[in-house]
């Protein structure tokens, strides 16, 4: 998830806050000031709900902070880098670089969130109980008991994404021994926990007119969306399990070389290429980045005799660029950020191919014939490149 604003680091992770944090911020804060809070201690002056209520708010962003940090620092114990924690409107995300060894890898760092949710919930109410102070300040205290509980038992309900999915993908893969079969079961679970949210919604916003179940709507849309796709990536990663880079890139492709006016590349290789996308070399044949066809055209002709390539070329981050012996399944971990371009593919400090969102779905689909293929006619097939018969299986 890109970030929009970057808050730090804690233990070393990056932290950030998608746009729509605001929007979170802005809704618990109006709900807070508006309605808990007044009903709870009623007549305080507006401007006292709206402090208090800013600063819940914000406690309540350190609670989902802390919540992701739990799952982030407990990964990192077991082997499994963490990229970042991004909060956002619907919560937090840990993004990671790689995955479980083992079932129990798995299951512990996906209840480490909702313990550290239930630890501060019982903090906060232990907190609102014995504190002596302002009744306003009480009641913002307690709610915030309440949200870290409610946090902790919603995360936990059985289905992907959430941390209840995990634990029940970490249950099932312990108990058969079959990742990807506990990965279906666990996408199909949040599937049904999304659509089964937003039927309840959609009853709670006829039958009683309570527009809160626009809210339960949108969470189970969100749920239904991101187990679908989860699902769908950890299809994709099955099936490509074995292939390398090369096996999916497009070999030598055009580049356009740093040094090369707009116009000459245009005239030489834009105009008589297939490519929307192509990456940029220096001198040495190393990646300088990428060029879009979108760049070229938004250049102005008058200004192509003396504009450089690398005026026009945008820079990849280091995950953008691969080995032809990289696993292939790690470029859907890479998804790019620089349009039709998923990857480099650079060997010896050189480009020898790309791949794009193309290339990428042909392997996919690729793979699908092979599953539906009898083994007689297709003996674990990766795809060849065009032009090429289908070589043997993975080391063949």
């Amino acid at each position: 998830m890109k970030q929009s604003l970057r808050l730090g680091r804690v233990a070393g992770i990056p932290v950030g806050a998608h746009w729509s944090t605001l929007l979170i911020v802005l809704l618990i804060g109006g709900v807070l000031a508006s309605t808990v809070l007044p009903q709870a201690i009623p007549g305080q002056p507006p401007g006292r709900y709206w402090v208090v209520a800013a600063f819940t708010a914000i406690l309540f962003l350190a609670s989902l902070l802390g919540h992701e940090l739990a799952h982030a620092l407990v990964a990192r114990r077991r082997g499994v880098p963490v990229t970042s924690i991004t909060l956002w409107l619907l919560g937090g995300v840990t993004e990671f670089a790689g995955e479980s060894r083992t079932p129990r890898d798995e299951f512990r760092i996906a209840v480490a969130g909702p313990l550290v949710s239930l630890i501060l919930g019982a903090v906060f109410f232990l907190a609102a109980t014995l504190l002596a102070g302002p009744a306003l300040v009480v009641a913002a205290v307690r709610w915030l008991a309440l949200m870290n509980g409610v946090l902790a038992v919603f995360n936990m309900l059985p289905g992907a994404p959430l941390d209840g999915g995990r634990v029940l993908h970490a249950v099932l893969w312990r108990r058969t021994g079959d990742r990807a079969r506990a990965d279906r079961a666990a996408s199909r679970s949040g599937q049904g926990l999304g659509m089964a949210l937003i039927a309840v919604g959609a009853a709670q916003l006829v039958l009683a007119a309570w527009t809160g179940g626009l809210w339960m709507m949108l969470i189970g849309w969100f749920l239904v969306s991101a187990a679908r796709g989860e699902g769908m990536i950890r299809a994709a990663q099955e099936g490509l399990k074995g292939w390398r880079v090369r096996d999916v890139m497009t070999p030598s492709p055009d580049v356009a070389p740093a040094w090369q006016d707009v116009d000459d590349f245009i005239t030489t290789t834009a105009l008589r290429s297939r490519q929307s996308v192509f990456p940029v070399v220096d001198f040495a044949g190393g990646s300088a980045g990428v060029l879009t066809l979108q760049a070229l055209t938004a250049v102005a002709p008058e200004r192509r005799h003396d504009l450089r390539i690398a005026a026009l070329a945008r820079p990849l981050t280091p995950e953008h660029l691969m080995s032809p012996d990289d696993d292939a399944s790690r470029i859907l971990e890479r998804s790019a950020s620089s349009g039709e371009l998923m990857a480099v593919v650079t060997e010896a400090g050189h480009v020898v191919g790309m791949v794009t969102k193309a290339d990428f779905t042909r392997a996919l689909q690729q793979a699908v014939l092979r599953t539906m293929t009898e083994p007689e006619h297709a003996p674990d097939a990766r795809p060849g490149q065009p032009g090429e018969p289908l070589r043997d299986g993975p080391g063949g």
